[in-house]
């Protein structure tokens, strides 16, 4: 039988090959997120009807491996929490959690999706953030019949982005769920933090949308909600991800005269972007900065020295955010708190975005045979529970199979004197979920 901690990083795919007793040690600690777990197998999960495998698929580097960070240690937590099985209609189950690293490449992901489909035999595909990963996951799964979750990628760009069509019978997606926030989630947020800003702006925001599935889904769906609440947008077209020279975008920038800029970036696009935009003066006349895809995670942020301070964002989810996993049982401050005791690093809001992940999918499993795929699709359309970010309910969302979760407003400051980090994300506005307390107000960029 084949253990349950299996984190390592893979490489291009290759034959499997052996695993010593001494490497199977040391990868079943370094899994756990320093939670190692004890113990032998127990002898009822002796037969394979027994076992339950989860695929699990994020991107742990490459430049979207900020995303990943955080996911040892959270599936740590989730195999602790499932090391004793889990119950459903009266059987205990073995979990096996087979977790894989994109890479941040479409094809590969793609490409891991088919190994744990066909080679692996799991019963259910997890996976989460940003459409690279995504889509491409959700896609193989459909085709091969296998129930699959996402998260944290706008659902426009899970659903436009695969070809789906409004209204369109039969759902094209059959096997695919996918819980995040949208466009609707993003215009709420920002319109509401700018207008609610306590420092005057032009109202003139320039947008920085790729050429890409994030990018084309925000250009079609949110400029016009933006125009409705009585912002200018001003939109030099799309651009390839990429990218190393914007001075064209910045100068036409400059001459629209944007003070509030927006967009969904890869990190490190958004890195050059930004440093050439304060060399060539954009960043100075900016009152607003307020990014997506990227300004997410510490260690985005701190690369970008004092550009980073001040720095607004959105946040799936935050310490503050008063809810609890219903697997492990730990609120979101222990969430954070315990990955900084067990990591030394700072917390990350994608700690939520798997965490609810799990929940979903742990939760899910004991509310009908794990190992009826069919008997999973159908509780999923009306599955409703409680997580670590909020409400997942696909009884009810925009269209068949997909669950709207809310976004904070948020920004990044300074932290104060004598903290071991460089900088806090403090919630600034929380018109997409009252429940979220608000911890400071929104200060100028510049």
């Amino acid at each position: 039988m084949k253990s349950s901690n299996r984190t390592e990083t893979w490489k291009p795919l290759a034959p499997k090959v052996g695993v010593s007793r001494r490497d199977f040690v040391k990868r079943a600690a370094a899994s756990a997120g320093g939670l190692a777990l004890a113990g032998k197998v127990p002898s009822a999960f002796a037969q394979a009807s027994d076992v339950v495998k989860i695929g699990f698929v994020s991107p742990r580097t490459g430049p979207l491996g900020g995303f990943g960070e955080s996911d040892p240690y959270v599936l740590g937590l989730a195999r602790k929490a499932l090391a004793n099985g889990l119950s459903s209609g009266g059987r205990t189950y073995k979990i096996e959690i087979i977790d894989r690293d994109s890479q941040s490449d479409p094809a590969r992901a793609s490409q891991l999706a088919k190994a744990l489909i066909n080679d692996d035999k799991i019963d259910l595909m997890l996976t989460t953030s940003t459409p690279e990963v995504v889509n491409p996951v959700a896609d193989a799964c459909d085709a091969a019949g296998i129930p699959c979750v996402s998260t944290i990628l706008p659902w426009e760009s899970w659903y436009f982005g695969r070809g789906g069509k409004p209204g369109e019978k039969p759902f094209p997606f059959k096997w695919s769920f996918h819980f995040s926030f949208g466009v609707a989630q993003f215009a709420q947020a920002y319109i509401s933090e700018w207008s609610k800003a306590p420092f005057p702006t032009n109202k003139k925001v320039g947008v920085m949308f790729p050429n890409d599935a994030d990018g084309n889904a925000l250009r079609e769906h949110m400029i016009p909600l933006f125009e409705k609440a009585g912002f200018t947008v001003f939109d030099p077209g799309g651009y390839e991800d990429g990218t190393t020279d914007y001075s064209a975008q910045i100068a036409k920038y400059k001459q629209a005269g944007v003070q509030i800029f927006t967009g969904v970036p890869l990190p490190p696009d958004f890195a050059v972007f930004w440093r050439q935009a304060a060399q060539l003066g954009l960043a100075r006349t900016v009152k607003i900065q307020s990014i997506a895809k990227t300004g997410l995670f510490p260690s985005q942020m701190e690369a970008l020295g004092s550009l980073g301070y001040n720095v607004a964002s959105l946040c799936y989810w935050h310490p503050t955010f008063p809810y609890k996993s219903p697997l492990t049982g730990h609120s979101s401050q222990e969430l954070a708190d315990g990955y900084e005791k067990s990591t030394g690093r700072q917390w990350n809001q994608q700690l939520g975005g798997t965490q609810s992940l799990l929940d979903v999918g742990a939760e899910l499993l004991k509310t009908t045979n794990p190992k009826d795929k069919q008997g999973l699709v159908d509780k999923l359309n009306t599955f409703k529970v409680t997580t670590a970010v909020g409400v997942v309910d696909f009884a009810h969302g925009p269209v068949p199979h997909v669950s709207t979760t809310p976004l904070i407003g948020a920004q990044w400051i300074k932290a104060k004197p004598g903290s071991k980090y460089k900088l806090d994300m403090v919630i600034v506005d929380n018109a997409d979920d009252p429940n979220v307390p608000i911890g400071a107000k929104l200060k100028p960029y510049r």
